[in-house]
């Protein structure tokens, strides 16, 4: 059975690496039942890098993409990085497809030494536009930094210049994602009209209408932050703690208002290691969203919002993830895929 529409199905992978129904001379038997997904896809995952700061490790990238790979995931969208991701880890169909977006952009002091490309607020439209060129179609925005006290209320790109922003970026074909944590800079980031929100943790529920009029997705990374909680609960007492806790207390429920408001909503596990995806989608379903909304964040939803066919259909590229059964009446299968293709390839 065949999701998102559980039709029984039966197909064979040409010498293009893309699904027939046409019968494939010699072809083997890899998969003989159960239930398949289109291949899934991290929204927010960064591969190669350890500290802050320091560069793109490639082999830890080539580690990051196996585990993500064997997770049954298809694609990564990484949304900013040090450098380019390797050719021989981009290049290898036993790997992820990656959809990258170049270097971070950022106001001067925002982000980690080493790691952004820190622009003015003139600079932007022209930076955006020159990594959105050099990488996968996207740039990504630091639409905030929120790292100590002392930064909560830090300088932030107009409305304005992320519109012109937007506006230079669309018209070389692009797309922008907007990290924003802040009230203020998810306001900001949705008047301009961005593609996605990236976090989203102080985002108003009265954005969402315009959210969704404007087709903007929010990837809330929940992984990343029910990973952090037991380090924010550790912090000093203080300004960013308090706002930190009570944010991702929040978060899950904006998240499900979300999605019922009709934003696309994505599933992205943010920091490696990779192979998380499974986590990202049941803190979806425990947010509130259903198992098949879940589930179609990190695979139908998020391949149509990316621009890559959403489904199993006659030509598609042969990205799919086989499970011994439903995994939307059992989420838990998520964490052991019985069989994963990739670009055609069978990579477990």
């Amino acid at each position: 059975m065949a999701l998102p529409e559980a039709e029984p199905v039966e197909f064979w992978v040409d010498g293009d690496g893309r699904l027939t129904r046409s019968r494939v001379p010699g072809a083997a038997t890899v998969v003989d039942g159960g239930w398949l997904v289109p291949g899934l896809v991290d929204a927010h995952a960064h591969l190669g890098i350890s500290e802050p700061g320091r560069p793109l490790d490639p082999g830890l990238a080539r580690r990051h993409a196996r585990e993500h790979a064997a997770a049954g995931v298809a694609v990564v969208r990484i949304p900013g990085a040090p450098s380019p991701l390797p050719v021989p880890v981009a290049a290898d169909p036993g790997l992820p497809r990656a959809i990258e977006s170049g270097r971070w952009l950022a106001l001067p002091g925002h982000s980690f030494q080493g790691w952004a490309r820190h622009v003015t607020a003139a600079e932007l439209p022209d930076a955006a536009v020159a990594e959105c060129l050099a990488s996968g179609g996207w740039c990504k925005i630091y639409g905030d930094w929120t790292v100590s006290d002392e930064t909560m209320d830090g300088p932030l790109f107009s409305a304005k210049t992320l519109a012109e922003t937007v506006r230079r970026v669309r018209a070389v074909g692009g797309r922008v994602a907007v990290h924003a944590q802040r009230e203020e800079a998810c306001r900001k980031a949705v008047a301009a009209g961005v593609d996605s929100i990236e976090h989203g943790l102080w985002l108003e529920p009265d954005l969402l209408d315009t959210m969704a009029r404007n087709g903007t997705a929010l990837v809330p990374t929940l992984t990343v932050w029910a990973d952090r909680l037991d380090q924010v609960r550790a912090m000093p007492p203080g300004r960013l703690r308090n706002w930190l806790l009570a944010g991702f207390n929040r978060l899950p429920k904006l998240v499900a208002a979300a999605h019922e408001a009709g934003v696309p909503v994505l599933a992205g596990t943010d920091l490696p290691p990779g192979g998380r995806i499974a986590r990202e989608i049941q803190h979806l379903i425990d947010a509130g969203l259903s198992p098949h909304a879940a589930l179609g964040a990190a695979s139908w939803a998020a391949r149509r919002f990316l621009g890559l066919e959403p489904t199993l259909a006659e030509g598609a590229p042969a990205d799919l993830v086989a499970y011994p059964e439903d995994p939307r009446r059992n989420p838990a299968v998520l964490t052991r895929p019985a069989r994963v293709i990739i670009r055609g390839q069978v990579v477990r």
